[in-house]
């Protein structure tokens, strides 16, 4: 894993309140590498069932997120005005190109 990568995946971002990484594999990210022993893991269905806690608590924040930014962008939009055809219209013609 390069630098890049490993900072992006160690930052709590505020929409998730998560990081990227422990979303997509239940853990934090590890900065040293430690030799594993032989045995027994984790049970798969206690990981599966944690990925699955994890991801849902990220699902929601992001919802929460989206409500937020939806309430914010709410509060300045207006009806769009409703044009027939042959109604007059003022044309800026600052962005057309001669």
């Amino acid at each position: 894993m390069g630098t890049a990568e490993f900072v992006y995946n160690n930052k709590t971002y505020s929409s998730t309140k998560t990081l990227p990484f422990k979303a997509n594999y239940g853990q934090d990210p590890r900065i040293e590498f430690k030799i594993r022993k032989k045995g027994k893991y984790e049970s798969a269905e206690k990981f599966a069932t944690k990925m699955r806690e994890i991801q849902e608590e990220a699902k929601v924040a992001l919802g929460k997120a989206q409500e937020e930014m939806k309430k914010y962008v709410d509060r300045k939009r207006r009806e769009a005005d409703k044009y027939k055809v042959e109604d007059l219209v003022i044309l800026s013609t600052k962005d057309l190109k001669y």
